[in-house]
């Protein structure tokens, strides 16, 4: 997961949030291993079996259908078919780009 934090990028992987979850919440370290591996899984599962996930104050994750489409490939400029597809798209909640807003200010 990468956050852009003052123009700056930060990645954060399951180990970073699962460690700062243990420490914040005072939670075993395997248990907030299992709680951050799990709502993975959720995420993954809800969107792989519907078109859309809304998070509360935090967002949207949506689901487009990308059409079949020409392309080219770079390297020789031969033209190619690029696949249609499905892409995941986010969409911050209003409280989100609110408080991203505040920040700025």
């Amino acid at each position: 997961m990468t956050v852009l934090v003052e123009e700056q990028v930060v990645t954060l992987t399951k180990a970073d949030i699962s460690e700062r979850l243990s420490q914040m919440l005072s939670l075993p370290k395997p248990e907030s291993i299992k709680f951050v591996n799990r709502f993975y899984s959720l995420i993954i599962e809800i969107l792989s079996n519907s078109e859309e996930l809304k998070l509360s104050g935090f967002g949207s994750f949506i689901i487009h259908q990308k059409n079949e489409r020409p392309g080219r490939n770079p390297k020789s400029l031969e033209p190619k078919i690029i696949a249609a597809r499905k892409v995941v798209v986010f969409k911050a909640a209003l409280k989100l780009k609110s408080k991203l807003q505040d920040k700025e200010d």
